[in-house]
């Protein structure tokens, strides 16, 4: 079995501050972060791009819903008050970088030097550009349509909603804001949001880069190997930024937070980021940014698409998967309340007899660093696998999983 460093894990330059929710002291950094967020989208769309106007809108709503769904108590800011965690959080993400974004980008600076140095060559630069374009908005397009039919789903059982939420660790959110709408247009806001934050980079490098078509070929065969590569190591990557997300204060509040402001719905996924956190990971995590756009676009897609299913953690609503998928998986409890565990929680072998055929659909393919990944908080943590409340989970699936239900009477946890 691969051995962690502890050291390494849960390095912090800062105090450790262990958060899962905000509060209402923090409605100004709330707020600075969102205006981070709406000056980014501002800068990297551009002002005549359609995407600035409804980012700056969300982030708009995100401040207004702030004190209705948490409330506001005034105090220093952190970023004004610990400065110095700015300059911690660029160094702990300059620290977890892996190998192959380097690989990546070191392959798209050599093809750019290419295209400079033989320009009679039919590189066919602007059609690439046009190729790059039409794959952006055809990601966000695709995920934006599956994520308004999974936000219609939740509105026509917004009663089966409730009635989850109200059985777990959301049941003190729902008696302080009570409208289950509002939380589940919330929910599905976040996920837009966070989507338009954590594709600026890649819209970015597309409209400053070139592509050529006739490395096309090479390119794609190239970001096929590194993105093999990489998401062996992703686990290790996530543990580490997610650790850091719940235990550095500031890495919470600026960060992650905001994955863990909404319901636990398909709807808020975007690659388990955070509004800011999305960003700076497409920036300085994931090597997907440089692949050309279209090995770009695939990838992006199914990161999300494969997120988004994989947080759909109140049963019963599409995108439904089945029990025994959510029996290998455990980061269903760390949405209802439970801080642990910081890496992906799947621990499936599919060459055992008893893994079902669903299971082994939705995990074929990936990686067995990431199918046996709970293995780095059960070493770190002391992670269980049999704890309650991922039986308390597993029940909750067992009572509402089916298509037609009858709500049942409300239980507390």
């Amino acid at each position: 079995m691969k051995a962690f460093e502890e050291k390494h894990f849960h390095k912090l330059y800062g105090v450790k501050k262990q958060r899962i929710n905000y509060q209402k002291t923090d409605f100004l950094d709330y707020a600075i972060m969102i205006l981070i967020c709406a000056v980014i989208i501002y800068f990297t769309y551009g002002q005549s791009h359609p995407l600035t106007p409804i980012g700056v809108a969300l982030c708009a709503f995100m401040i207004a819903v702030f004190p209705k769904r948490h409330g506001v108590e005034w105090k220093i800011p952190i970023i004004l008050k610990s400065p110095q965690d700015i300059v911690f959080g660029l160094l702990y993400k300059i620290q977890n970088l892996k190998p192959m974004y380097f690989v990546a980008l070191a392959a798209l600076l050599i093809e750019n030097y290419l295209i400079y140095l033989t320009p009679g060559l039919p590189h066919h630069v602007e059609l690439m550009r046009k190729i790059a374009i039409f794959m952006f908005y055809a990601h966000f397009s695709v995920i934006c349509i599956y994520r308004t039919a999974i936000l219609i789903a939740h509105l026509q059982k917004k009663e089966l909603v409730e009635e989850v939420l109200m059985q777990s660790t959301w049941k003190a959110q729902l008696k302080r804001q009570p409208s289950v709408t509002l939380e589940i247009v919330h929910a599905y806001l976040t996920g837009v949001l966070t989507h338009i934050i954590y594709i600026a980079p890649w819209y970015f490098v597309i409209t400053h880069v070139n592509y050529s078509l006739i490395l096309l070929p090479l390119t794609c065969v190239l970001a096929v190997v590194i993105q093999t590569k990489a998401v062996k190591s992703l686990n290790d990557w996530f543990y580490r930024d997610h650790w850091l997300g719940h235990n550095a204060e500031f890495e919470f509040v600026y960060f992650h937070g905001s994955h863990h402001d909404a319901i636990p719905s398909g709807m808020i996924a975007v690659a388990g980021n955070g509004y800011l956190e999305g960003f700076f990971r497409t920036v300085m995590a994931f090597p997907i940014l440089f692949f050309n756009p279209i090995m770009s676009g695939i990838f992006f897609t199914a990161d999300v698409k494969i997120d988004i299913d994989g947080h759909q953690y109140i049963p019963g609503i599409f995108p439904k998967a089945s029990r025994d998928v959510h029996a290998h998986g455990q980061h269903s409890i760390h949405h209802y309340g439970r801080i642990e565990p910081y890496g992906f929680g799947i621990d499936v072998d599919l060459d055992k007899p008893d893994v079902s055929e669903d299971a082994k659909q939705f995990f074929k393919y990936f990686p067995v660093e990431v199918k046996t990944s709970i293995r780095i908080d059960e070493q770190l943590n002391g992670f269980s696998w049999d704890n309650p409340r991922h039986k308390w989970y597993l029940d909750l699936v067992d009572k509402y999983q089916e298509t037609n239900i009858t709500l049942a009477k409300n239980e507390e946890v």
